[in-house]
């Protein structure tokens, strides 16, 4: 650790060791306090789908001196094509690459979520103490530090609890009133698993459209390995369901619903049992007045989640931390205050990110009807004849997050 500073070192204890943890532990032992990631997963969670970097969030990486590593994990994802039943392409709208404007429909930053929490860990594994196969299963606040108890019968005092658990985060749930309920839903759900590679295989991601509403995605992050994504339109409680049961059921509830499906689903359904993973959830958002009470506060998605349409996930986690972070570093012997100028600085950026996914637009891209499938993919056709999409891109000023500023906090450091 190189960096501290001369004011008060602060015990922090987050809970989840995620990409968002993971960044909280790197910029506040980098503030000087002692800091402890628990993470309920045995071993650091470094799995999960394909995820990207876009406007502050690859600033949030370069800041912390990471791009270059960030950089040679990339997965090779050219593009996105529309395709049809025989996986023939309709449309492609490839990645701007160019260093101006804003990203397309695939970013120029596409990197494993696994790649990118083990990046982060080892920039900060030798600072922070990591606990893994436990959780913060609950807390007792007081006036000057909270008791944490653990899922092991152990507890310990902190000055300060951050809720770095995600989207279905216990530590928020211990916040709000009992019964109220955080997330703001756009009628979507996905399951995701990952197949073999074939030769068919590129690295454009294809995009196949559903009569129903419904959307199958592949794409491949490796030589040996290709994301399979099934996505669809659905207002059932059966839908919203599902995701709690045991993986088994989810499975064969995906294959119910895309039975009909045609193209590649055949194959993609034969490779979910044999995947290293599953993960079914409904498309959410997590929408909450406040993000901490006394000495605990929410980070990442447990405060903010924007949900994968946004294409602001993961970097709405990695500034939130920064954010978090610089605040409690520049004002440590006042926490209070730290915590409302986290969120006072903050809300702005996560409303933009938040704002920018719209249902109505979310069901254009998943028509109904053959009809509508066909009328969107020449319209997208036509468009991509035209380089409007490029062009768009290119001359647009600011990337999803708008045109909000990472804060400096040079005085967070000292050297």
């Amino acid at each position: 650790m190189t960096n501290k500073i001369a004011n008060r070192s602060l015990r922090i204890l987050v809970a989840g060791g995620g990409v968002a943890g993971q960044a909280l532990a790197y910029w506040l032992t980098r503030g000087g306090h002692a800091v402890t990631v628990v993470e309920r997963s045995p071993a650091l969670r470094a799995s999960g789908a394909q995820v990207d970097l876009r406007g502050q969030g690859i600033e949030a990486v370069e800041r912390m001196g990471l791009l270059r590593e960030v950089r040679s994990r990339l997965v090779d994802e050219a593009g996105v094509a529309f395709v049809d039943s025989c996986g023939k392409p309709r449309a492609t709208i490839m990645a701007n690459t160019s260093g101006k404007g804003r990203q397309t429909l695939t970013s120029e930053y596409e990197i494993m979520r696994g790649d990118l929490v083990r990046i982060l860990h080892n920039a900060t594994r030798d600072d922070a103490e990591h606990v893994f196969g436990m959780s913060v299963d609950g807390f007792d606040q007081h006036s000057d530090r909270v008791t944490a108890h653990f899922s092991d019968g152990t507890s310990g005092e902190y000055d300060l609890l951050i809720g770095a658990d995600g989207q279905g985060s216990r530590t928020r749930r211990a916040l709000l009133p009992p019964g109220f309920d955080p997330y703001w839903r756009v009628g979507i759900h996905m399951a995701y698993w990952f197949v073999p590679r074939i030769a068919s295989d590129t690295n454009i991601r294809d995009t196949y459209m559903v009569p129903g509403g419904r959307q199958i995605m592949r794409r491949s992050h490796n030589a040996t390995e290709t994301q399979v994504y099934f996505v669809m339109r659905e207002e059932s409680a059966e839908a919203s369901a599902i995701h709690r049961a045991p993986v088994e059921q989810q499975q064969a509830f995906w294959a119910e619903r895309f039975k009909d499906a045609g193209w590649q689903t055949e194959r993609f359904v034969a490779g979910m049992k044999d995947s290293p993973f599953f993960y079914s959830q409904e498309i959410a958002q997590v929408r909450i007045d406040r993000w901490s009470k006394g000495r605990v506060v929410l980070a990442g998605d447990a405060a903010h989640c924007a949900s994968p349409y946004s294409g602001m996930g993961i970097s709405g986690g990695l500034v939130g931390a920064y954010v978090l972070a610089g605040e409690v570093n520049r004002n440590p012997a006042d926490l209070p205050a730290a915590l409302a100028n986290y969120e006072q600085v903050l809300r702005p950026f996560v409303d933009e990110i938040q704002g920018a996914v719209n249902p109505r637009i979310l069901r254009v891209g998943m028509p109904l009807s053959k009809h509508a499938i066909s009328a969107f993919q020449s319209v997208t056709a036509l468009a991509c004849f035209l380089h409007i999409p490029d062009v768009v891109a290119r001359m647009s000023r600011k990337d999803r997050g708008g045109d909000w500023q990472l804060p400096a906090f040079a005085d967070a450091y000292a050297a």
